[in-house]
């Protein structure tokens, strides 16, 4: 195992040493591993303790970028853990591409039911997935699903927030410890939006646009015909400034877009849930 010189401070070792334990317990688990930093550590903790009893499995669809699938599997090659894709077809469900306001709960149900099915096919007597304990106090439907198909989510079994995720997985030596949140494609569109595999692709093909023009943290967000491009508010002016704008519209409106804005509010993780606290009078 390699250890990053920053030692943890005691309460996090603690939860560490917590995580390390619920493994220990397990005979045998199969990860929902989507190559983001929560499935990630959950995988590297997982295989530290179980080795070849650890499995990582990763779900393939469209809302998958395939930038992404590529990282995980080379993420899952640095942990050492057997890796394997499996398919979902959450894309067939009418309940899940008319994008309700609990799309995720259908999404995880369909990921849940084909890690279920694999786990007993394969003696798995867990699947466990990356859900942290500040995921507990967001909008989150699938998390639901996930509890309904008896998943565990050791992160938030022992309390460890996204903040404590970055900390170990930077003491354990990963090097996407850093990596800016990735949430499925399906999140950039408004709820009731349908959503298609080719708008899937078009938001996709945006986003890998501007990560090859150097950007970390932002969101392409899909709003019928427009593109709404999300960075942190501090990096507003430089991006007008130094973005040779005319190029980068022809080049989404080539992706499908008619129109190309940049939200003045900057990035937010989860903006479009701000609907529904509205909807409850909540701010």
């Amino acid at each position: 195992m390699v250890l990053n010189e920053m030692m943890l401070d005691n309460t996090v070792l603690a939860k560490l040493e917590k995580l390390t334990a619920v493994f220990g317990e397990m005979q045998r688990a199969l990860i929902a591993y989507s190559g983001g930093i929560d499935s990630t550590l959950v995988a590297k903790v997982a295989y530290d303790v179980l080795g070849d009893r650890a499995l990582a499995v990763t779900a393939v669809s469209p809302s998958l970028l395939p930038e992404d699938l590529e990282e995980a599997g080379i993420q899952a090659v640095d942990i050492g853990i057997a890796h394997e894709l499996v398919r979902t077809h959450e894309m067939d469900n009418p309940n899940y591409t008319a994008n309700p306001i609990n799309r995720c709960y259908f999404c995880k149900s369909e990921l849940h039911d084909t890690l279920k099915l694999l786990a007993l096919e394969r003696g798995y007597p867990y699947v466990v997935d990356g859900v942290n304990a500040d995921d507990l106090s967001d909008y989150r439907p699938g998390i639901q699903a996930a509890k309904e198909r008896g998943a565990r989510s050791p992160l938030a079994e022992v309390g460890i927030t996204k903040a404590e995720v970055r900390e170990i997985a930077k003491h354990l030596g990963l090097s996407c410890w850093d990596k800016p949140a990735q949430p499925c494609l399906s999140s950039r569109f408004p709820y009731g939006e349908e959503i298609t595999i080719v708008k899937l692709q078009r938001v996709g093909r945006a986003e890998a646009s501007l990560r090859r023009m150097g950007l970390r943290t932002f969101r392409v967000r899909s709003d019928g015909d427009t593109a709404r491009i999300e960075l942190p508010a501090d990096q507003l002016k430089e991006f007008v400034l130094t973005t040779d704008l005319p190029t980068l519209v022809e080049k989404f409106q080539s992706f499908g877009f008619l129109y190309v804005t940049l939200d003045l509010e900057g990035f937010r993780s989860g903006k479009l849930n701000q609907v529904l606290q509205l909807a409850t009078g909540q701010h």
